[in-house]
């Protein structure tokens, strides 16, 4: 089976948020933004949904989190290399995100940072070997 995986999140300011993920490397998807709504994509088959509150709580009958002050999910993203985690985290702290925590295991790297809108992303690396 293959699936696509879209992430839904509610966010305050579209404009902004499109900035944001366009400036650490991503790329959102003109088909798929509207008035309430746009797509950004981070891989073939991973997307994630940046949605206004008013839109978001159309989706759900359960209350939308405050992401800036509860952790609602942690959105993990595996990439190539340890310098490319650290690339993508610095350009998101660059583009207005705040940094997180750093994990390194030797075997795994990783670090976080926080959206503008307070979403928590952790990017990581795994060594291939290890991973066998």
């Amino acid at each position: 089976m293959s699936v696509k995986m879209f992430v839904n999140l509610p966010i305050t300011d579209q404009a902004k948020s499109i900035a944001f993920f366009e400036a650490i490397g991503f790329r959102h998807n003109p088909k798929f933004t509207g008035e309430d709504s746009t797509c950004i994509v981070f891989g073939d088959d991973v997307y994630a949904m940046l949605v206004s509150h008013e839109f978001f709580k159309t989706t759900s009958k359960r209350e939308v989190a405050d992401a800036a002050t509860v952790a609602e999910a942690v959105i993990a993203l595996g990439v190539d290399s340890r310098d490319e985690v650290d690339a993508l985290v610095d350009k998101a702290v660059a583009a207005g995100g705040r940094d997180g925590d750093t994990q390194d295991h030797g075997f795994m790297y990783g670090r976080g940072f926080t959206d503008l809108d307070g979403h928590q992303w952790e990017i990581f690396w795994m060594d291939p070997a290890a991973a066998e």
